[in-house]
């Protein structure tokens, strides 16, 4: 009610309550500015910070590609030097394969020529050596010739035989001689040429040497009427040539399969048929094992023995015979003993079986038809042992 009277009391009340009013506004204001400040400072630092923060990442994506073109740089240049040291590598490869080739030719060269100097030497040796006080050579002392012999070992190149004492030397001392007489015809009779006499000698001294020779046009030439020719096939050599492109031990070819249904199979067929059948595979397999029996062999249960043979029976045959050697069939315990006759057709196949995987593995360095002929010596060392023929082995 005084309030209302408008009096000077009231007038002071009103502006105390406009100041009270006053001050909380000017204080919100000041609180709503400073926030605002604050925010904008705030997000010039975000600003500042966000800038920084993509001015690095953009740096460091330039770091990234450059360090990528440098890992693909280096690994273009590590495939390019592993390329170029497989290449040199390979290219040291054949060429010292190509070196050992000619060194093993030019070795096995040298050897044929020292083994054929060394039979002329031995056979010269044995002509000097035949010549005694009792039977001189004839041929080494001219002196001993007479008139008429002499002058037909001057026009006839060749050289006599001397067969004994009684020959070189006349019976009767006391008779002249005649030069006429029939001493001519049995000089004649006895006179044959030097260098098939000297062949003949060196191939008895060396008769691993006298296929060689007589396969040569001049051993062919200065051969006996009576040796071994040969003349190749062209069917087995065809189908050998065929085989020889792609070299296996599969049956599928047509050469492995003749051998294996001529040769391998009927030399390889024992008494006991499963047992030939596992030493046939053991073959092909290239993991059978012969062995010498000792002379100490540990005794064999009962029940082995009938399967495994003994000392005095072979376990493919069935036959008592004196077995000098055991086989084993890959990673088997068991051991099976053998006759010389059946070691003999075993060795046979795995012969032939060796030099095919040399073939097949480019260790022979050989033509076609050495290689051809060698094959068929093979067979024929197989069908020799299948007939029951075998060396005496005593070890």
């Amino acid at each position: 009610m005084s309030r209302s009277t408008g009096g000077p009391g009231s007038e002071r009340d009103l502006e105390r309550d406009r100041g009270q009013d006053r001050g909380p506004r000017l204080r919100r204001s000041s609180l709503e500015i400073r926030e605002k400040e604050i925010r904008e400072k705030g997000s010039e630092i975000l600003r500042e910070q966000l800038d920084a923060a993509q001015t690095e990442l953009k740096l460091k994506d330039k770091e990234c590609e450059r360090l990528s073109q440098i890992r693909n740089q280096l690994e273009q240049e590590l495939e390019e030097l592993t390329a170029s040291l497989f290449e040199e590598a390979h290219k040291m490869v054949r060429e010292a394969n190509v070196k050992q080739a000619a060194a093993e030719k030019q070795h096995r060269e040298a050897q044929g020529k020292i083994d054929v100097l060394q039979a002329e030497v031995t056979a010269l040796k044995t002509l000097v050596l035949t010549s005694t006080p009792s039977s001189p050579n004839r041929q080494l002392h001219p002196q001993l010739l007479s008139a008429g012999t002499r002058g037909s070992h001057r026009h006839g190149g060749g050289h006599t035989r001397n067969k004994s004492a009684s020959g070189a030397f006349p019976p009767n001392r006391t008779e002249p001689e005649h030069p006429s007489a029939p001493a001519q015809p049995a000089a004649k009779e006895d006179r044959e040429p030097a260098v098939p006499a000297l062949l003949s000698l060196i191939l008895c001294l060396l008769p691993g040497h006298s296929v060689n020779l007589t396969y040569e046009p001049y051993g062919l030439q200065g051969a006996e009427p009576d040796a071994p020719k040969r003349q190749m096939d062209s069917v087995l050599f065809a189908e050998f040539l065929a085989w020889k492109q792609r070299p296996s031990l599969e049956r599928s070819s047509a050469f492995l399969s003749r051998i294996h249904r001529e040769d391998i199979g009927p030399c390889l067929s024992f008494t006991r048929s499963q047992l030939s059948q596992a030493v046939q595979d053991a073959v092909e397999n290239n993991s059978l094992t012969i062995e010498p029996i000792g002379t100490s062999a540990a005794p064999l249960v009962k029940a082995a023995a009938v399967e495994c043979g003994g000392p005095k029976k072979c376990a493919l045959s069935g036959m008592s015979r004196l077995c000098r050697h055991r086989i084993k069939l890959g990673d088997k315990e068991s051991y099976y003993y053998i006759s010389p006759s059946s070691r003999a057709r075993i060795t046979a196949v795995c012969n032939f079986f060796t030099y095919i995987r040399y073939i097949q593995q480019g260790l022979v360095r050989h033509d076609a038809e050495q290689m051809f002929w060698e094959v068929t010596r093979l067979r024929r060392e197989i069908t020799v042992a299948k007939l029951g023929f075998y060396l005496n082995d005593q070890g």
